[in-house]
C-alpha cells in the first residue's frame, strides 16, 4: 500500500498521506457521506455505523465502531472548516452513547487534491495531549488506518465501475 504514516511526538502530530487512483469527486464522497463512511471507516472486522451526520461547518458526525459480538465504541467529530472538494478540519474524540465526548480530543486537517486522475489525501491529526498520542499509537492507529484505507480503496474501485457502467 502507497501510504506515508509518520508520527511526530514533537508536535504532538500524526500525518498520513494516501493517493489514489480515482477521480477526487468520487474520494471526497467517500470522506462526506455516510453512506460511503459507514463502508470503509471501520478496520476490519469492526463495522462502522453513524447515528447522526451533518456535514457543514458546525456540523458533526456522531458514528460508533461495532465489534462483531456488538461491543460499541462511540466517537465525535464536530465539523469545523469546508473548503469543498480541497480541505475540510474536524474535531474528533470519544464519546459515551449519549454524545459526551471524552477529553482531550484531536484535530484532524484534510486536505484533497488530484492530478492526471490521482487523488491525494494528506491528513494531519493533532493532539492535545502527548499522551493521547502514544495512546493511539499503542492502540494500533497505523495498522488500523492501513485496514480502513484498503476498505476505502475497494470501494473507490466498487464505486467507480458502477460509475462507468451506467
Amino acid at each position: 500500500m502507497n501510504m506515508d504514516f509518520i508520527v511526530d511526538k514533537q508536535t504532538k502530530t500524526v500525518s498520513i498521506t494516501k493517493e489514489f487512483a480515482f477521480e477526487l469527486s468520487l474520494v471526497w464522497d467517500a470522506y462526506t457521506k455516510p453512506e460511503f463512511l459507514d463502508q470503509w471507516w471501520a478496520p476490519k472486522p469492526l463495522a462502522s455505523r453513524t447515528k447522526v451526520m451533518d456535514f457543514r461547518v458546525g456540523g458533526r458526525r456522531f458514528y460508533a465502531m461495532v465489534s462483531p459480538e456488538g461491543q460499541e465504541r462511540w466517537a465525535l467529530q464536530k465539523y469545523t472548516s469546508i473548503s469543498p472538494k480541497t480541505n475540510f478540519k474536524l474535531f474528533n474524540a470519544f464519546a459515551d452513547e449519549d454524545e459526551n465526548p471524552e477529553l482531550p480530543g484531536s484535530d484532524w486537517d484534510l486536505t484533497f487534491s488530484e492530478q492526471d486522475g490521482t487523488t491525494k489525501v494528506s491528513i494531519s491529526i493533532y493532539n492535545e495531549s502527548l499522551e493521547r498520542l502514544e495512546k493511539m499509537v499503542e492502540m494500533g492507529f497505523k495498522e488500523g488506518t492501513m485496514s480502513q484505507l484498503d476498505n476505502l480503496e475497494d470501494l473507490l474501485a466498487k464505486l467507480s465501475a458502477e460509475k462507468e457502467s451506467k
